[in-house]
């Protein structure tokens, strides 16, 4: 079995990552006028800096997908009697570029999550205990789990497992905190954010009265309160602001003046999209993107021909390893008959009673562990039984919530943010530009209607609708013994199978759903990320055209 190999480009080092965003010295090719640059003799107050150095890099924890065509539901085993609702129905889309978790999301890293949260909000109890997963999830009428129930989260037996009793609203939030985090920490080591040392007192040339000058933000780093100019901190490597006269001081739109002390007294500014160091939001994969990181294809094609399909994350038709040196044993987690959770004492076939650490048996051939088997995963997806009939054929999903960050002073542009320093969303406006004139008059009736209701609730729109949930959505008709829907707007999908489920459902094409707000001991999740730029990853030994490199524009200047 081929094996396409990416392991070049996921294990660029974090400086990479970091590489700076000052650009060589150039010049604007449609007006001639040099750009600026950390080194250029020619910066100037006003002139334009531009990110050429930018090299992307997966996120901590994260393995690169090269997107393309996928057939969803075409590794479907075709079970006679089965209900069809349980697979996709058979359609053909794109999938873009993406990164996706190397590994199921630990116990381990579920307790990083909860030490923060205990430690940045110390008398904060309400907060702490909704992060909680629901260890409960492992009780039985008629099983002795209760065991699990104490240690399975905490015991450092079981720190490498998947974390499970995680429902998808709390697995969305760990998504949004741990961007924050990721950045801070990448912001932090470059200098752009004040550096640990520093924060702590232990500089080098620090002393407990220079520490104690340098101030501590009063709430916890967050990136689109940082994007925003809303977290007052600039390192010494913060990015120079061309755009501010030497000498003058600016104010961001959360209020801050900007910190001096750059080339020629510049100032120095937070860092932006158009630096490049900040990363895309972690947030948990769409079905499709899913479907296609499990099934795993591309180790079994070559110049778009695939020699040889799946119904499982690995090559076969079979559970079991063909290779010789792990021949007969199982490749994933599961219940393998009725009963038979993990073989013959002294024989085990899957090496597991309930779930397995998150690096365990072979990865596929993106090089991700457990996309069959060990617990289901969270997507991103709210399900309907029609969804690829629906869904777009590029990027397919379901699930759009479109929502702006409010506004607490529409003039500056400062947003709003809750107690905990994250933005608070509310419907969105439109679903176009709106004109400045149209803008204004929005930014009043959100103000006045915030006024006179909670904050935290969304401003409604009588003009656009925001929540997409249930566009095109003809086929809702699950219906329980009362004639009830099963589905509804917060149904979110989940797959890949489980410890505790059989062989069936191992196939990245079979899709399950719950309620957003419900967990279970068999549903674990991971990370994705949005990959920008060009959808290649790897062009070593593919044809390309050769583009000779766009030069600087010179002026000609006459004698």
């Amino acid at each position: 079995m081929k094996k396409l190999l990416l392991y070049s480009f996921t294990c660029l080092s974090l400086a990479t990552l970091l590489s700076s965003c000052s650009s060589k010295s150039a010049s604007s090719s449609k007006t001639g006028i040099p750009y600026a640059d950390r080194k250029s003799k020619n910066n100037q107050s006003g002139a334009f800096a531009v990110a050429t150095q930018y090299k992307r890099a997966p996120g901590p924890g994260l393995i690169p997908i090269e997107g393309g065509v996928l057939v969803v539901g075409g590794s479907a085993i075709e079970v006679a009697g089965v209900e069809p609702n349980i697979y996709n129905y058979k359609r053909q889309v794109t999938v873009p570029s993406f990164y996706m978790d190397e590994t199921e999301v630990s116990n381990t890293d579920w307790l990083e999550y909860l030490h923060w949260i205990r430690y940045n909000y110390p008398e904060d109890r309400e907060f702490y205990y909704n992060e909680l997963p629901d260890t409960l999830v492992w009780r039985r009428a008629l099983s002795y789990n209760e065991p699990y129930v104490d240690n399975y989260l905490r015991h450092p037996a079981y720190r490498d497992y998947p974390v499970v009793g995680v429902s998808w609203e709390q697995a969305s939030r760990y998504c949004e905190w741990r961007t924050s985090r990721a950045n801070e920490f990448i912001l932090r080591e470059k200098g752009i954010l004040t550096d640990y040392k520093t924060l702590a007192g232990n500089g080098k040339g620090h002393t407990a009265t220079t520490a104690a000058a340098t101030p501590k933000p009063d709430k916890p780093f967050n990136t689109d309160a940082y994007l925003n100019g809303q977290y007052d901190d600039k390192g010494k490597n913060a990015p120079i602001d061309y755009n501010t006269k030497a000498g003058a001081a600016t104010t961001s739109a959360g209020g801050t003046a900007a910190t001096t002390g750059g080339k020629n007294g510049q100032p120095r500014r937070t860092a932006t999209l158009e630096d490049g160091v900040i990363m895309q939001p972690y947030r948990l994969p769409t079905e499709a993107e899913w479907e296609y990181a499990a099934l795993g294809l591309i180790g079994n094609t070559e110049y778009e021909n695939i020699n040889q399909n799946k119904i499982y994350p690995w090559n076969g038709l079979g559970v079991s390893s063909a290779k010789k040196k792990t021949r007969g044993m199982i490749q994933a987690n599961f219940k393998r008959a009725p009963g038979d959770y993990m073989g013959v004492g002294g024989s085990l076939n899957d090496k597991g009673d309930l779930t397995v650490p998150v690096i365990q048996y072979a990865p596929n051939d993106f090089g991700l562990y457990n996309m069959a088997g060990n617990v289901n995963e969270w997507v991103n997806d709210v399900y309907r039984t029609g969804t690829f009939t629906d869904a777009d054929a590029f990027n397919p999903y379901r699930g759009n919530y479109f929502t702006n960050k409010k506004l607490e002073d529409s003039q500056s542009g400062k947003i709003a943010l809750d107690k905990y320093g994250n933005p608070i969303k509310e419907n969105a406006y439109a679903g176009r530009k709106q004109t400045w004139a149209e803008k204004q008059a929005q930014a009043k009736r959100s103000d006045s209607i915030s006024k006179s209701t909670d904050p935290q609730s969304p401003v409604a729109s009588t003009s656009y609708q925001a929540d997409q949930r249930g566009y095109r959505d003809r086929q809702n008709t699950l219906l329980n013994e009362e004639g009830v829907t099963l589905v509804n707007d917060k149904s979110r999908v989940y797959k890949g199978g489980s410890w505790n489920d059989m062989a069936y459902w191992l196939n990245p094409a079979t899709r399950r759903f719950m309620q957003q707000d419900e967990s279970s001991a068999e549903v674990g999740f991971r990370c994705a990320m949005t990959m920008l730029g060009a959808p290649e990853i790897s062009t070593v030994g593919k044809r390309n055209f050769k583009n000779p490199p766009q030069k600087p524009y010179r002026v000609s200047r006459g004698k």
